[in-house]
């Protein structure tokens, strides 16, 4: 089916699109929550979360349930977990290029924040070895370290096993905590699963993860998973924040799972991914050759480096009066980055990407 030259196509928001949420199976689950537990999903609850979702998710992660704290959605577990070990100057390490609303939490709280180079493998650890060694400067002693391991947001790149290992013997060794944001790690369409952080080291690991990206956007249920006494303190921000998050929510989550549903949902959803991070590779080459970019494995986005010079601005503003939205590059760093821009693919089809492109190389041209 042709797409209207009028449609705008944004490749800006990382979400999914309808045609690939179950959204039938969303609402059994939900006739099945008030079904099975009317007290508990009606209940005001407690900070925790839905006793039965934890308790799912603990053993997802072969853990305790006192490891796990359900919140509304990841962003909510990113706040409440920044609350509880950032202070103003604290040393905290990020990646670069990273997620835009971790960098505005982040320097919201006063942190210092140290950008460390993503490779196509993920974050440079020798780079990073250096800045705790204090081998160009004075050493860095970090509180926290962010990372988002599985196809990253903005750059869709994926954590080496090797990496992973790496950096878990620094967080021991330097007495820091990897924060091991993973929103995506279901969404992978090729490649080998990896072993997470939080197995490798649990106590010196805190995990988050949402259903998000897996079972709706909407839902708005996501959590953490890390040692006993930060999930208690953790907890207790919560329950002076709002007393407990949504029930309702939290129980239909469960009733999804617990049936199997989700698995069926996530196999939909990647199928769709591959399909059309497939295709926006294709549309990329054909259209746009200049561009640099590698193809992902899993999740919602590409980032994509266009030659030296390129003015992101100007490009975005062209694209903009052409149909066709994304986020800029420089959204995702402190500094630099004024030649780059993360497409997200997740949300649009087949149809959409060879058009969208096409209008992006036309802006680039005009440029």
């Amino acid at each position: 089916m042709a797409v209207s030259t009028s449609t705008t196509i944004s490749f800006a928001r990382g979400a999914p699109s309808l045609d690939i949420i179950d959204v039938e199976g969303l609402k059994a689950a939900a006739a099945r929550a008030f079904d099975s537990d009317p007290a508990g999903a009606t209940a005001y609850g407690t900070s925790i979360g839905y006793p039965r979702l934890r308790a799912w998710i603990a053993d997802k992660h072969g853990v305790e349930p006192e490891r796990v704290l359900v919140t509304n959605g990841s962003m909510q577990a990113d706040a409440f977990l920044f609350e509880h070990l950032v202070r103003p100057q604290d040393d905290v390490i990020v990646e670069r290029p990273t997620y835009d609303r971790t960098l505005l939490s982040l320097r919201t709280r006063g942190a210092s924040i140290h950008p460390v180079a993503l490779q196509d493998d993920g974050i440079d650890t020798a780079a990073l070895s250096r800045l705790l060694g204090g081998e160009s400067g004075p050493a860095v002693k970090p509180k926290l370290a962010h990372l988002i391991p599985n196809f990253q947001n903005p750059a869709g790149y994926t954590l080496s096993e090797t990496k992973r290992r790496e950096l878990v013997s620094l967080a021991a060794t330097h007495g820091f905590t990897i924060f091991e944001d993973d929103p995506y790690v279901d969404l992978r369409f090729s490649g080998q699963p990896l072993p997470t952080m939080l197995s490798l080291d649990p106590e010196h690991v805190i995990y988050a993860s949402s259903f998000s990206k897996t079972v709706c956007p909407g839902i708005r249920v996501g959590y953490l998973v890390g040692p006993p006494q930060d999930i208690a303190a953790i907890a207790q921000l919560a329950t002076n924040t709002y007393i407990s998050p949504n029930m309702v929510a939290q129980a239909i989550v469960y009733e999804f799972c617990a049936s199997g549903a989700v698995q069926r949902s996530i196999e939909t959803v990647k199928a769709a991914l591959a399909e059309r991070a497939g295709a926006l590779g294709a549309a990329l080459r054909r259209e746009l050759p200049e561009a640099q970019f590698i193809d992902p494995e899993g999740g919602y986005f590409m980032w994509v480096t266009l030659p030296e010079g390129t003015d992101v601005n100007a490009l975005f503003a062209g694209a903009a009066d052409r149909g066709v939205a994304f986020v800029k590059g420089t959204d995702f760093l402190l500094e630099g980055g004024q030649n780059t821009l993360r497409l997200a693919y997740s949300g649009v089809t087949v149809e959409q990407i060879d058009e969208g492109v096409r209008r992006l190389a036309g802006a680039y041209r005009a440029l």
